[in-house]
């Protein structure tokens, strides 16, 4: 992890103890598949278990309960066949590459060359792991809504952050969200948490109110690990 990993150096050692006993659980507890006759080695087990560990360190495994199965495809997956489209109470049957997907009450596929990109460019603020893991702790009440299990005292601050955000992200996108957060409350959820671990000083700087919602949620403050200035 200290060669692959490049959130590795901003962990402490008590945070890095933590990542590799979660990391461990997630390769031994869950069921790992191949698609296509890919092989998948352990050390890829290793980097996509360690970055789905990273979003967990200041919660539990047990925010993991709903993942079973874990399906690495060697890249872009194209869904064919009529499924919900972005538009609520429309179908569409248009093929959709994507890189990754979290199915409720079902497994995360994820494409293994855009987890070898991620991995190393945190700069990107694009992270598949971190991207469909937020998915699954986001449907642990059974609702996609962008607003995962929280304290009920946290939760009329989150909805009037996020919602002021997604309304924003709905009319294209910043910078820093990019516009697929506009999709729906649960994109959203998902991409400000991608951008929230690898970008996390631009998003404090530049969207504070979100930062702190989120280091509220995961119980994690990832600018001040980069920056060593707690806010």
């Amino acid at each position: 992890m200290e060669r692959r990993v490049a959130h590795w150096k901003h962990l402490d050692e008590p945070e890095r103890d933590l990542l590799g006993e979660y990391t461990g659980e997630l390769i031994r507890s869950k069921n790992w598949e191949a698609a296509r006759g890919f092989a998948l080695t352990e050390e890829m087990r290793l980097l996509i278990a360690a970055q789905a560990a990273l979003l967990i360190l200041g919660l539990s495994f047990e925010h993991y309960r709903e993942v079973g199965a874990i399906i690495v495809h060697p890249t872009t997956v194209v869904l064919t066949g009529e499924r919900g489209s972005s538009v609520p109470g429309l179908m569409t049957d248009a093929p959709m590459p994507i890189l990754g997907e979290a199915a409720h009450k079902g497994p995360i596929l994820i494409a293994w060359d855009a987890v070898a990109m991620d991995v190393h460019h945190p700069e990107r603020g694009h992270n598949v792991v971190f991207h469909e893991f937020a998915h699954k702790i986001d449907m642990l009440d059974d609702v996609v809504d962008g607003t995962p299990p929280m304290a009920r005292s946290e939760i009329d601050r989150w909805v009037q952050v996020c919602t002021a955000e997604y309304e924003r992200a709905q009319l294209g996108g910043d910078d820093l969200l990019d516009s697929y957060a506009g999709v729906n409350t649960g994109e959203f959820f998902a991409v400000a948490t991608e951008v929230f671990f690898d970008r996390p000083v631009e998003m404090a700087e530049q969207k504070p109110d979100l930062y702190d919602v989120l280091s509220g949620f995961y119980r994690q403050d990832p600018a001040a690990r980069v920056t060593g200035t707690p806010r």
